[in-house]
């Protein structure tokens, strides 16, 4: 566990929001776990929003560095993400995605919470263009458009039913005909 108070409590948060849910995670159960003190809270975080905000920036950016290192690690070409999102689904504890979650639970779409992880979900976009595009995909954004879209469905499928990673990989294929490429 991190010694600063702020580094803490988003390490506790990202573990409960995720494990429980950010509504049901009060603030008291935060400080309980954490260890840190209510004003310590305040201090760095002026309400659970802010927390709940701050939370899903820092899972997004350790999400997106993971992606892209497992990514390279398999070659770099675009299908690799379903590989790589295979394996996280077998990862014990998988509970979807923290970024969809807290869309759902913060489903007014101005909410800060709401736009950090919308935010969070352009980024992976804008990751699979670079990838379409590094190897040579015409439609290149179309194609990004396309592979979130299975990205987040087999996220959300792979909550009931194994092999969505695998699945969605198949239709990501049969999308990235060779004719696709330049």
């Amino acid at each position: 566990m991190p010694t600063d108070a702020r580094a803490r409590l988003l390490a506790t948060a990202e573990e409960m929001f995720y494990a429980e849910g950010v509504r049901a995670v009060g603030v008291d159960a935060l400080l309980a776990r954490s260890g840190v003190g209510r004003a310590s809270f305040y201090r760095h975080f002026p309400s659970k929003d802010d927390l709940v905000t701050a939370t899903i920036k820092a899972t997004g950016a350790a999400f997106r560095a993971w992606l892209a290192d497992e990514v390279a690690a398999r070659g770099g070409h675009p299908l690799a993400v379903f590989d790589a999102l295979d394996d996280r689904f077998a990862s014990p504890g998988f509970r979807g995605c923290a970024a969809i979650n807290a869309m759902v639970e913060a489903a007014e779409p101005t909410s800060s919470a709401h736009l950090a992880a919308a935010d969070h979900k352009r980024s992976v976009t804008d990751y699979l263009d670079g990838l379409l595009s590094a190897a040579g995909y015409a439609g290149h954004a179309r194609l990004a458009d396309q592979l979130m879209l299975l990205v987040d469905g087999a996220m959300v499928t792979a909550l009931r039913r194994p092999g969505a990673a695998g699945d969605a990989r198949r239709i990501a294929e049969a999308l990235l005909d060779p004719e696709e490429r330049r």
